[in-house]
């Protein structure tokens, strides 16, 4: 199956990496229960960050060299490398904060 990101002329450089996460990269991924964001673009270097399934997988890194990164090369000029952003995502930090602050409580 050939899937087609559409960039257009003035995209940002993380508009057209977040189109081809979009695009190409998340339906490869769905069949394993995840996807990819773009969390950074910063010197030429795209910090990604696996979703779903893939983020705990241990073999996310595998997944960054050999899936996420050819495919974001090869499909937006300017990108040198993909890097797995392992950070704690703010949702988690958020969610965190909430239960020690007892503003979530158990039913």
């Amino acid at each position: 199956m050939l899937v087609y990101a559409i960039i257009r002329r003035g995209d940002t450089m993380e508009d057209q990496i977040t189109k081809v996460l979009a695009d190409k990269v998340d339906p490869i991924l769905a069949a394993h229960y995840g996807g990819a964001i773009l969390t950074k673009f910063e010197n030429n270097i795209a910090y990604v960050r696996l979703t779903g399934a893939c983020a705990s997988c241990p073999s996310a890194q595998q997944t960054i060299e050999d899936v996420v990164k050819s495919v974001v090369i090869d499909n937006v000029k300017g990108v040198e490398d993909v890097v797995l952003d392992t950070s704690v995502s703010e949702d988690l930090l958020d969610m965190a904060r909430k239960i020690l602050n007892k503003e979530i409580q158990d039913k």
